[in-house]
């Protein structure tokens, strides 16, 4: 409870830096990468840098969503606070990349309690005719993390160094931490309740198996090979393991029963499906615009901000109707803007303006910004206190897997596409149906790209455009199924002055 209103906006500038300072963090790091990989070496492994991160957070989770609903949002928030410090300052001193990615598990850690129970503690202060603007705001901060990441990334290892992307994170993270300690006071009582540990270890260990196996698979191994192949048997069998525990726990980590909702599960599948399409955007338009275009990595990140804007804008107007109709109608404006927006996307060729480019941006991130605020309010609606916490992590957990599994999926969609595409250009040539581009990376260096001669330079930016553009077509798919389910959502929405319903 809070008692002043200048309380209350101390509690909500707390949450907003820390969901700021998670959100943002994985976006910052890989902006960085290659000047960190240039100065503390180990180029074979630095994917474990991120995949420790992610790893962390999403096994974290969906656990201390639960913890938060057993035991209390602050003392949970606070230790997600502060291991989240602890471990970027590590991560600021880290002498390896082995140290690095150490520390960044850490730091994962304290990411994976963060993200859900600000969420959380939103619905928990808020009255139901409040808690729509406040979710806008949320989620606005959110979806404006996604795109702020890369540009702050390229301009303070430009112009200070690579070590403070994660320094920044400590005075915000005090500033949070004093706020939060502060001013936020809970009144909702907390009974102790058995842990799930069975539930917990399964979920873990099959979360682990499963983001090494897509992470490490074509890459560091062939997906053929016994380690990928291991990975994905480790997964199947723990998560089977976890969803009979779970059905037997007399406080299962995650209730089964709330997949029964419908409006619950239905943000569920559009959480994941909207993060698994959302991420190639954040991924590839920097890159069609350094590979295509011929921009600079600044520019790559300043051109971005459109999407940011647009994502801003949906999330806020989401959340400012969220009392006046249905969560239905407002996704329907949601996936229409969306579903145009890639479209638009994927029709671009080497001759698109700027300018279209980013319109296309504005009204693809105007149609995800509503899912921003829309979703966690959907999944914990007529919800009791005590589920919110689980809900709130379920939707942020199956967002970030969805992000994990699309950027794999489309990534060696696109990957493919362009190796193909740059056979056919070269078909003709001398040896050219084996044609390899000697370093990728001299195609975003101005340059290295001056040195290329125009013809060739031609035929590798045509497949460069072609294969990115070919991918958003293909991720037209889960978007489309991203719209079906919208339908199933039913005529629910945000009625204030009503109890939560009884389950």
């Amino acid at each position: 409870m809070i008692k002043k209103d200048s309380n209350l906006k101390l509690v909500v500038a707390g949450i907003l830096l820390a969901i700021l300072m998670s959100a943002m963090d994985n976006t910052i790091v890989a902006t960085a990468m290659g000047t960190i990989v240039s100065d503390l070496g180990g180029f074979d492994k630095f994917i474990w840098v991120t995949s420790a991160y992610m790893v962390a957070v999403m096994a974290g989770m969906p656990i201390f969503g639960k913890l938060s609903d057993m035991y209390g949002r602050k003392r949970f928030f606070i230790f997600g606070l502060i291991v989240f410090l602890v471990g970027s300052a590590l991560c600021g001193i880290a002498q390896s990349i082995i140290q690095l990615s150490i520390y960044r598990a850490i730091q994962g850690i304290g990411g994976g309690a963060l993200m859900p129970i600000a969420f959380t503690i939103v619905f928990d202060i808020f009255p139901p005719e409040k808690r729509g603007k406040m979710t806008g705001l949320l989620g606005a901060v959110f979806g404006a993390s996604s795109v702020l990441g890369p540009l702050l990334g390229a301009y303070i290892t430009d112009y200070i160094s690579w070590h403070w992307i994660f320094y920044v994170n400590v005075p915000l993270g005090i500033i949070s931490l004093i706020l939060i300690s502060r001013f936020y006071h809970e009144s909702l009582s907390h009974s102790r309740q058995k842990i799930d540990w069975i539930g917990a270890i399964t979920l873990v260990i099959s979360v682990v198996s499963l983001m090494f196996a897509l992470e490490l698979g074509g890459k560091e191994y062939a997906w053929k090979s016994i380690q990928i192949i291991s990975l994905f048997a480790s997964f199947l069998v723990f998560f089977v393991a976890f969803f009979i525990a779970e059905l037997k726990a007399e406080e299962p980590i995650l209730p089964l029963w709330l997949f029964k909702r419908r409006l619950f599960a239905t943000s569920q599948i559009l959480a994941f499906l909207y993060g698994g399409t959302f991420i190639i955007l954040t991924v590839f338009i920097p890159i069609f615009v350094q590979g295509v275009y011929g921009g600079t990595a600044k520019n790559a990140g300043l051109i971005l901000t459109p999407m940011m804007l647009g994502s801003v804008a949906g999330s806020s107007v989401g959340g400012i109707f969220l009392t006046k109709t249905s969560y239905r109608n407002l996704m329907l404006i949601s996936i229409v803007s969306y579903v145009l927006g890639m479209f638009f996307l994927g029709s671009m060729t080497v001759d698109t303006a700027r300018y279209l480019l980013t319109i296309y941006m504005i009204l693809v991130g105007f149609g995800v910004g509503f899912s921003f605020s829309l979703l966690p309010t959907a999944s914990i609606h007529n919800l009791e206190p005590q589920y919110r916490g689980t809900a709130n992590s379920t939707n942020s957990f199956l967002r970030s897997f969805g992000m994990t599994l699309g950027i794999t999926i489309f990534g060696t969609i696109q990957g493919n596409l362009f190796q193909d595409k740059l056979k056919a250009a070269f078909a003709g040539m001398q040896g050219g149906g084996n044609f390899k581009l000697g370093d990728p990376r001299e195609l975003f260096q101005a340059s290295k790209r001056a040195e290329i001669p125009d013809f060739i330079l031609s035929k590798i930016v045509h497949a460069m455009s072609d294969s990115i553009t070919h991918t958003f077509m293909v991720a037209l798919i889960p978007i489309a199924l991203a719209a079906v389910t919208i339908f199933f959502m039913g005529k629910s929405r945000v009625e204030v002055n009503k109890q939560p319903a009884k389950n």
